[in-house]
Order: structure tokens, then sequence, then C-alpha cells
């Protein structure tokens, strides 16, 4: 954020020295906004955590629980939904669950649904082992292993998270790992949790 707004002041400069003063008053003021105002651009919460500009709905997305229960983003409307598409065989995937599992452990009964959907091609077996070899106890198992949630969400690296508010609207996302249970990645869930 701090390069775009030094890229937006060089070139209100730049007006200013081609005597295009009005373009340099809102270049300048744009940068201003991204180097000074807390929240303009970005949101608190993980480092790279990306708001969305307006919430919008989040797109139809299909998986399975454990059981082969077909299951669709509409079935957890009224909660919180930190949704983390990722996989067994993905090092910062893996490195990033148990802060995920933490994080349902003290975020469950507030009405926060953390789903991990994972698009391993082998399903839940290979899903189960990880999280037995991994100590996972409060996060539910999801699969997706035609990866349709992946494509859903447009994303093109895992793991990817994204954060659904009560009303089915995607608020920010985050692509790569992040310590969801930091203070910061709290802070950010309880903003929606409280709303």
């Amino acid at each position: 954020m701090a390069i775009i707004a030094l890229i937006l002041a060089v070139a209100g400069g730049v007006c200013v020295v081609m005597a295009s003063r009005g373009m340099a008053v809102l270049l300048f003021a744009a940068a201003v906004g991204l180097w000074l105002i807390p929240g303009f651009g970005t949101v608190g919460g993980p480092s790279g955590f990306a708001a969305a500009a307006q919430p919008v709905a989040a797109p139809a997305a299909r998986f399975k629980a454990a059981n082969g229960t077909r299951l669709t983003l509409e079935d957890f409307r009224g909660q919180v939904v930190l949704l983390n598409i990722w996989a067994t065989w993905c090092a910062p995937c893996r490195s990033e669950m148990a802060s995920l599992d933490r994080l349902q452990a003290m975020h469950g009964a507030d009405g926060l649904e953390v789903l991990a959907v994972s698009v391993d091609r082998d399903g839940a077996g290979e899903v189960r082992r990880f999280y037995q070899q991994s100590g996972i106890r409060n996060l539910k198992l999801y699969v997706d292993s035609d990866r349709g949630t992946q494509s859903a969400f447009r994303a093109r690296s895992i793991p990817t998270t994204v954060l659904i508010d009560r009303d089915g609207n995607v608020v920010g996302s985050l692509v790569g790992a992040a310590q969801w249970d930091s203070p910061e990645a709290q802070a950010l869930v309880r903003r929606y949790l409280d709303d």
C-alpha cells in the first residue's frame, strides 16, 4: 500500500510540474489517504488480508462433509465463515491448520465456522490421517476432490482463505498462510461476529 501511495504522490508531483493542478490535488489526496488514514484500502487482520471494496455475495460452492453429505455455503448462512481452501500436500497449508483449529475452538460458540475444505484428490482418508497426526480436534472434515470450490472462488493458489459474513457476503480474502489465532486475526473475525 505504501508503494502505491508513493507512486500516486510522484504522479501528483509530475502533474504540478505540467501545470495540471486539479489532477495533482486528486493524486495527492489519494496518496495521503492510502498512506495516513487507518483502514483506507485495507482492513486490520493478518498481513496480506485484502478487504473487499464492497461485500459481494459468495459464489455457489459445493463440497462434502466427511460422511459424504453434500453441502453448500448456504448451509452455513447466519454464521461467520472462514473458508480455507487447502490440501495435505501443501506445506504452507499444513503450517496454518493448527492455528485454524485453535481459532475454531476459541470462537465456534460465538458463531464462527472455519470451513477447511481440502482439495486433495484422494478425498477424506488423507485429510483424516493428517488431522489425527496433527492433533486437529476442532475442525470438521470437508473435501472437494474435484476442486469446484477452488474454481468458484477463482483461487489460483492454495492456501486461499475467504472471510464471509453472516449474510453470505465475501468481505475479504488472503492468499497464503497466516497465524489465524493471532490477535490481529481474532480482531478481524470478532468484527464480523459482533455485527
